[in-house]
Formats: C-alpha cells, structure tokens, sequence
C-alpha cells in the first residue's frame, strides 16, 4: 500500500530527479560563468546570446529549481498528511526536513548568482530578515555576506555554498 503511486504521488522521486537534473545543468553553467563582481552578469548575458543552447539550460536549471522547492514541499506535506513521519520512520522524518531546509538554502544562494539588481536586492531582503534574530542576527548576517554589504566576497561565499557544500550534505542526506 505505501509505495503505490496514488499513496506517494512519485514525490520523492520526482524531487530526485529534479536534484540529478540541476546537477548536470549546473555543471554545464559552471563552464562559463565565472563568480567576480565584474563578469557574472556579463557571463550571464553571454550565456545568454553566445552559447549554444545556453539560454535552454539556464532555464532549465533555474524551472527545475523552482520544481524542486515545489516537489519537496508537496513530498514533505504529504509525509505529515499520512503520518508516515511516526515511528518507526521518524528519523527519515527529520531528514526530510533537514534536505527542505537544504533545498531552500539552495535556492537562496543561487538567486544571487546573475548579479542583477533583483537578485541583490533579494539576498539584501533575506540577509536583513536574518539579521532581525534576536542576539545572533548581524553576526549570522555578517557571516553570511562576508561584512556589512553585499559585495565581491558575498557572491564567492554564494557560490561556494550552492556549488559545492549544499548539494553535497544533500548527497550526503539522499545516500
């Protein structure tokens, strides 16, 4: 009964899917983008006009991340929905909460990488909202953007986390 598919709505999977999917899509970004304050957008607008079906993967990558926020969301809802999160599975329970976390903090960082004004203006919005914790919030803002503005060393640290350190603890929590 648990794993037909009118019981899990292949939300898991699809969420998978979805993670292999901007996988590949990002390594193939990775080759032409380069994370400076002075060439990520001009990158991207060149991904844009110059490489061959760049425009296609960059969309592609950035729809399946929207997917992905999307899928997980709905995986998660409906593991509460249906009590799958009680004993015996609840420590799969509070991995799942921790790869939604995860997924958010992907999508986060990877908002800032175009360089554009909408993204600085976002990661200035949600940096801020982490700053209005009590006792803690300008030091895990700081810590964040690497100082007091959102600069050169807020796009490296960006990057680092949505290339290399987020997508393997989510390796690591699917494994």
């Amino acid at each position: 009964h648990a794993v037909k598919v009118s019981y899990t709505l292949c939300l898991g999977g699809l969420s998978f899917f979805l993670f292999i999917l901007l996988t590949v899509t990002g390594i193939f970004l990775m080759f032409f983008y380069r994370p400076t304050a002075t060439q990520a957008w001009d990158d991207i607008a060149a991904l844009h006009t110059s490489v061959a079906f760049g425009l296609l993967v960059r969309n592609m990558h950035r729809w399946a991340a929207h997917l992905m926020v999307i899928s997980v969301f709905l995986h998660m809802a409906r593991v509460f929905y249906h009590g799958a999160y009680k004993p015996p599975r609840e420590f799969n329970w509070v991995i799942g909460v921790v790869l939604l976390l995860l997924t958010l903090l992907l999508s986060f960082t990877g908002y800032l990488l175009p360089w554009d004004q909408l993204a600085f203006w976002a990661v200035t919005v949600g940096t801020n909202i982490a700053a209005s914790i009590p006792w803690v919030g300008n030091s895990i803002r700081e810590l964040l953007i690497g100082g007091r503005a959102i600069e050169q060393p807020t796009l490296i640290r960006f990057y680092a986390l949505h290339v290399f350190v987020l997508p393997a603890l989510v390796g690591v929590l699917f494994v």
